[in-house]
């Protein structure tokens, strides 16, 4: 069978009887089983899949089919589905199976969407290289010497290497777009609160987003079409009314405003392919006709000390639930209450994690919550005003999504700075909370995928997906 670029095309060849859902998830089976060394998959719905398949065939042919009938989805670890395996990637939820589904799996799944399977991921979705699994590193399908991004690395493999034809990931403070960069496919950041975080795996609650893997722009415009909106579950989630995104998706010949920040470009940690290929790209804007301007910004390197500031505090806040009482992983070798926290917890947590919450309880301390804590607070709103103030004159704001394209295995995790590094250009999204997507920009002399990141104000997906479409078409 063959691999399939959009969702249309599938919806096309499942009406006209070319294929059924039973034989396209055979496809994906088939894929999975081929590049398992890829180590994209903690487990695979087999049985289950195929059979959804088959109740989704007989809708298609009554009519009665939902409007993601055929879509093939993977689920990052961290997303609840009822009675599956969840463990975020870590050995402290071994045994844990979800009593509900997310309100996103959810929404999926009423629309005939099939699941096929739950996707590796950094442990506690803390990670940019999908290194810190408890399962051991996903590879990157273009060379699995290298990394595929973290921490949502399992999903963007997935769609990459066409094991599914779109994953749901999470997105704390770059974990869909990074990830998207290094494996050449669409990662999209919505605005903090667009879509429920209900039975989503707790990091950063202030920052955590469920995000969205595709092929196509038209996939992860559906898609979040069908996630998105209020829930009664989430009283943090927006009350919006949702627009219909695919409708939306049109071109036109509308010409925007875009903004790119000066010391991004001219940052001695970006990689000269990927300065080339950005500045290449802005220049075909500039010539079709959008205003291309350069803007000092000059809270930047405040960005990303007051994201790991905030987001570690959470942390070890979030996941301070996770003592071996009452369920997951219990160490045998306690002998008192003490110990069974104790011993559950050093056993239980990678070392990532450990160093995570050691930090985050470091800057809650009394001694130094109002030193840290308090004064990164004042900054995130800060850059967020400044951000917002920068969005009004401009349409758009332009980076590029990573400093480098995927790395060596193994390359940083001697020094977790240098791989703390790797989110430089995508926290400040979720420090924001507005969204944004990376698209891809083309490859390095190595045959890397480039990606781009693109910026807008809160709610303005619609204008992301169009523009992204620009973007591509620019290709």
């Amino acid at each position: 069978m063959k691999s399939y670029s959009n969702f249309a095309q599938i919806q096309h060849d499942l009406q006209s009887g070319v294929i059924s859902c039973h034989s396209l998830v055979r496809h994906h089976l088939s894929k999975i089983e081929a590049k398992k060394h890829l180590n994209v998959f903690l487990t695979v719905y087999s049985e289950e899949s195929l059979l959804r398949a088959q109740e989704i065939d007989k809708k298609i042919k009554n009519g009665s089919a939902g409007r993601l009938a055929g879509l093939v989805v993977g689920l990052k670890d961290v997303l609840c589905h009822e009675h599956h395996a969840l463990q975020a990637g870590s050995k402290i939820l071994d045994g844990f199976r979800s009593q509900f589904n997310a309100t996103a799996v959810q929404r999926l799944l009423d629309e005939d969407a099939i699941i096929i399977g739950r996707q590796n991921c950094d442990e506690f979705a803390m990670g940019s290289s999908n290194e810190n699994s408890a399962f051991g590193p996903v590879l990157n399908d273009i060379d699995n010497s290298r990394v595929p991004g973290g921490s949502s690395g399992g999903s963007a493999v997935g769609v990459m290497a066409d094991l599914c034809q779109v994953s749901i990931g999470s997105d704390t403070g770059g974990s869909v777009r990074q990830p998207a960069a290094f494996c050449g496919v669409i990662g999209l950041k919505p605005t903090y609160s667009r879509i429920s975080r209900y039975g989503l795996v707790a990091y950063g609650s202030s920052f955590d987003c469920i995000g969205i893997f595709s092929k196509s722009v038209e996939d992860n415009a559906l898609v979040l079409e069908v996630m998105a909106g209020a829930d009664e579950y989430d009283s943090t989630v927006s009350q919006l009314p949702v627009p219909s995104y695919t409708q939306e998706l049109i071109q036109s010949d509308r010409k925007y405003k875009i903004a790119f920040m000066n010391d991004v470009l001219q940052s001695p940690a970006l990689q000269p392919a990927i300065k080339a290929n950005i500045e290449r790209k802005l220049n075909e804007l500039k010539s079709h006709g959008h205003v291309v301007e350069g803007i000092d910004f000059p809270l930047n390197e405040y960005v990303l000390p007051t994201y790991y500031i905030l987001a570690t505090a959470e942390a070890s806040s979030n996941l301070s639930r996770f003592d071996g009482v009452r369920y997951g992983y219990r160490s045998p070798n306690t002998t008192d209450l003490t110990s069974l926290y104790k011993k559950t917890r050093a056993e239980g947590f990678g070392k990532e994690v450990q160093r995570r919450i050691l930090l985050g309880t470091f800057v809650l301390s009394a001694s130094y919550y109002d030193a840290y804590y308090t004064k990164a607070q004042k900054v995130r709103r800060l850059i967020r005003d400044k951000l917002k103030e920068v969005l009004k004159k401009y349409d758009f704001i332009v980076t590029p999504t990573t400093p480098t394209t995927a790395f060596k295995l193994g390359a940083h995790s001697k020094n977790p700075v240098e791989m703390y590094l790797a989110d430089l250009f995508s926290v400040q999204a979720n420090v924001a909370g507005i969204p944004a997507i990376s698209v891809p920009c083309g490859k390095d002399a190595e045959g890397l995928p480039i990606g781009l990141q693109i910026m807008a104000d809160d709610f303005q997906e619609s204008k992301l997906f169009q523009f992204s479409k620009i973007l591509l078409t620019l290709e």
